[in-house]
């Protein structure tokens, strides 16, 4: 790759307490692979959690020290987890009161009647991983900017603290992980702050300022379910999901609208740019159901550990589809079968021709026929999830059909690959 100029990326960081850590593990690993020499971090923003993970990546980058924040992302969570025996008791008696609660089934109680929040060892926790005295303003953009989502309760405004345009500090992150039901209020930056939950979450339009070629969301509330939520947790979990996805996707519609007038020559200007939207998604998890939207406070080590062991999979899974999208894109066909598991299958549905399942030799001359014949459609997101999603386009001009593509990768490899029609995301 030397010569080749590096793709600059932005990385959002959704919030969802706990289940950020999710957000550790994808980081860590993405920011440690060699694949990621090939990319320059412009800009991170985080929400709520998603602040916390954003903060840590950012100052080990600040330090040009890349291995050192995958320590740093574990050492938090490490340090956050429930375990001691009293801290652990704790744990499980806040779990089963917040779902109770959430569903009605004990009344709501205020964190200003509670003589003692969990605010301050937050704080201890944050100082003792970042050190916020050494942070100064930004202002010549010498480094990644960073931007901290949190909401105004007075005034209403939305905020994104902004270290091109204020020093970093403890209390901003603290504001944007206040959520009201279990922090009071978090007074700093002349405002009165809650959780950025209620606003952007995460950052994502003043990200564009620092000119990226890709955003990398990393999506901790799942955009799909495959069945209707009826119990009253499952329904209270279903709906704490899409109220957080909400502001995040309209503002990537907004971003994919404007790649589109882009590439079809109806914006022009030197004001925009296109920007590859992705997507890495922290699957459903099935043991998060019981306590509901209450897992997001759940502090055991175990169930930490294994979002964290899920981040990293899932970044593993990213970057493995990255790597076969450029091979497609080039129809590189020693690259492109480098990347095929020997069990491989490709199955088709409408819009194309319908036809058995292709497998073995046969397969390796119809994916470079396909590679000739569909392309990626980059103005469309593209999401690393349960599978790996993108939009493709069959045919040109007036023929020209939208399609989808999903990829399943196991150790590196595609075993599966569906071409069919393409689904609203």
């Amino acid at each position: 790759m030397t010569g080749v100029p590096k793709r600059r990326v932005a990385i959002a960081c959704q919030g969802g307490g706990s289940h950020t850590a999710f957000t550790a593990g994808v980081l860590g690993r993405l920011i440690t692979a060699d694949e990621f020499d090939q990319y320059e971090v412009v800009g991170l923003s985080g929400t709520s959690g998603g602040a916390v993970c954003a903060a840590l990546t950012w100052s080990a980058l600040l330090d040009g020290d890349r291995g050192d924040g995958k320590a740093q992302l574990h050492g938090f969570w490490a340090d956050n987890a429930a375990s001691d025996p009293v801290e652990m008791a704790i744990n499980a008696w806040g779990l089963w009161a917040t779902a109770l609660q959430s569903v009605g089934f004990l009344p709501a109680v205020s964190p200003y009647d509670v003589p003692v929040t969990g605010l301050e060892h937050f704080r201890t926790l944050l100082r003792r991983w970042v050190d916020f005295d050494r942070i100064q303003v930004d202002d010549l953009a010498r480094h990644p900017v960073l931007l901290i989502g949190a909401v105004d309760v007075l005034s209403g405004d939305f905020r994104a603290f902004n270290s091109r345009r204020e020093r970093i500090t403890a209390e901003m992150i603290l504001a944007s992980a206040a959520i009201p039901t279990a922090f009071r209020t978090v007074h700093t930056a002349g405002g009165s702050f809650w959780d950025g939950l209620f606003s952007q979450n995460p950052p994502v339009r003043e990200l564009l300022d620092a000119q990226p070629d890709e955003l990398w969301v990393i999506q901790i509330n799942p955009t799909r379910r495959s069945s209707e939520p009826r119990s009253v947790l499952a329904i209270a979990d279903r709906r704490n999901e899409l109220a957080g996805n909400l502001s995040l996707y309209q503002e990537l519609h907004v971003i994919e609208k404007i790649d589109q007038l882009l590439a079809e020559g109806l914006l022009i200007g030197d004001r925009y740019k296109q920007v590859t939207v992705r997507v890495i998604e922290l699957p459903r998890l099935n043991s998060s159901g019981w306590f509901g939207p209450a897992s997001k406070v759940n502090r055991d080590s175990r169930f930490l550990g294994r979002l964290i062991s899920e981040g990293e999979r899932q970044a593993d899974a990213f970057l493995t589809a990255l790597a076969f999208e450029r091979a497609w894109q080039r129809g590189d066909a020693d690259e492109l079968m480098y990347h095929l598991a020997e069990d491989a299958e490709l199955t088709f549905a409408e819009p194309f021709r319908e036809r058995a399942p292709v497998r073995g030799r046969q397969l390796h001359e119809v994916m470079l026929n396909l590679s000739k014949d569909v392309r990626i459609d980059v103005t469309r997101k593209q999401v690393t999830g349960d599978r790996t999603a993108w939009t493709v386009r069959t045919g040109s001009g007036d023929t020209a059909s939208r399609a989808r593509a999903e990829a399943e990768f196991r150790d590196n490899r595609l075993v599966r690959l569906r071409l069919g029609s393409a689904t609203p995301a």
